[in-house]
């Protein structure tokens, strides 16, 4: 299966999501991280991933690490999970091409469901 990758600096952000990943059967492939760097470095070791990215994060914010994915040609499919509702940051997302879709937090079933075909591509 795909690898899931979750990168949110707040653990309970982590924690929600994966708990509704599991609900929805994926248990075994799904990996959180509270620091954007390590999560960067495992990115780069996978062919194939599927991230959700939060943007306001310390030492590396989310978009620091689109930049970093985009300079090291990594195409992983990528959910921004984030708190902020600008407009600004929801139109620039849509600047790189990894990113499949936006979801202002918290993740719900409603909002899972929204992007489960993406998540059933491995």
């Amino acid at each position: 299966m795909t690898p899931i990758i979750l990168v949110d600096d707040q653990p309970i952000a982590n924690f929600i999501t994966k708990k509704l990943l599991e609900i929805e059967g994926y248990k075994d492939n799904v990996k959180d991280y509270t620091d954007a760097l390590i999560a960067l470095e495992l990115a780069k070791s996978e062919s194939e991933a599927i991230i959700f990215l939060d943007l306001n994060m310390p030492v590396m914010s989310g978009w620091d690490f689109l930049e970093e994915m985009k300079k090291l040609g990594l195409s992983h499919k990528t959910i921004i999970l984030s708190s902020s509702t600008s407009k600004l940051d929801i139109e620039k997302a849509k600047q790189y091409p990894c990113v499949v879709e936006y979801i202002v937090k918290p993740l719900n079933k409603i909002k899972l469901s929204k992007i489960s075909p993406y998540l059933k591509t491995g």
